[in-house]
């Protein structure tokens, strides 16, 4: 395996790159994001997080569906909305409360299927969609999605709390299959009952609420060392990870496996003392984990195999978000 080609994709990804614009709003809110002292975690996670007293808090996040998608397939596209927010809360330990979209399309049939998407997506994950806004006359078609969720103030899981020496963990839904309008999406929801989707997007509260991750994010369209690039960017830290180590499907090539987003996966960090009991509670729920990894001081995100390394992002200069903690 030649690791500098194959860490060099990675760190060049299209999954990664388009993260990069988000640098320039984080500047742009900086000075009015601080006025506001109710927000415990404004940008850089997968949900912002709102105190409002008590032992709980709001979540808050929002997604739009890439215009490839919503060309190739607008039901897809609805059902695709609905995975995507609900993945953002479940990875911050908490629970998902409600929905609200805006869809744009002068287009009937396109309309129709985003909606039977989204009414798809709302009937297996057991999340309302409550509300929105409608643009019928517009001359493209495209379709965003926030996302309300609780949880509980203490047990937030979040992704700039990552420390020198944390375990690497990543889990995956293995039991699915390639979407059919990308090779980098990995479908595991859509062709299983409600109760075992449920189950494994909870995991990840039950995880929180056990205290056994120092931080976590749900893996994303930069995939899975992108994901885990970005948890180290914003805790300021680096990683080594072995990928002999990363689960993989067998109908899949690690190359390509890397680049997924996996529907259901998560990379989170854990104490060397937790890590058994963490990987056990993902098993109990049908998702595949593993150790792959450590987080190191470095500032630099490793890839090795055989006893060679090669370096994926190095964040004293290289930037996928941009956003560090503060």
């Amino acid at each position: 395996m030649d690791l500098e080609k194959l860490a060099n994709e990675l760190c060049n990804f299209e999954g990664v790159v388009r993260k990069k614009p988000i640098s320039d709003i984080a500047r742009m809110f900086e000075d009015v994001l601080s006025e506001y002292s109710d927000t415990i975690v404004d940008m850089g996670d997968d949900a912002a997080v709102i105190d409002i007293g008590g032992d709980e808090v709001i979540l808050f996040a929002a997604d739009g569906i890439w215009g490839r998608i919503v060309d190739a397939s607008p039901w897809w596209t609805g059902y695709t909305s609905v995975v995507v927010n609900v993945n953002d809360i479940s990875a911050m330990g908490g629970r998902p409360l409600a929905m609200v979209n805006v869809m744009s399309s002068s287009d009937e049939g396109v309309s129709k299927g985003m909606l039977e998407g989204m009414r798809a997506g709302i009937r297996k994950f057991g999340v309302p969609m409550v509300g929105g806004h409608m643009h019928p006359d517009t001359p493209y078609n495209s379709l965003a999605v926030a996302i309300i969720g609780i949880a509980r103030k203490d047990s937030l899981i979040r992704s700039d709390s990552a420390s020198a020496g944390d375990v690497v963990i990543v889990a995956y839904d293995l039991d699915g299959k390639v979407g059919e309008n990308s090779p980098y999406s990995w479908d595991t929801t859509s062709f299983k009952d409600s109760e075992t989707v449920k189950a494994r997007f909870l995991i990840m509260k039950d995880i929180g609420e056990a205290g056994l991750v120092t931080s976590g994010k749900d893996i994303s369209n930069p995939g899975t060392l992108g994901t885990l690039g970005m948890l180290c960017e914003t805790s300021g830290v680096g990683a080594t990870v072995d990928i002999s180590k990363i689960p993989c499907p067998e109908s899949l090539p690690l190359t390509q496996w890397l680049k997924v987003y996996p529907a259901t996966g998560y990379v989170v960090t854990v104490k060397q003392d937790k890590k058994d009991e963490c990987i056990k509670a993902f098993e109990d729920v049908g998702i595949t984990a593993a150790e792959v990894g450590v987080i190191t001081s470095s500032r630099q995100l490793e890839i090795e195999h055989e006893g060679k390394k090669a370096c994926v992002f190095d964040f004293e200069k290289d930037i996928i978000t941009g956003i560090k903690s503060h």
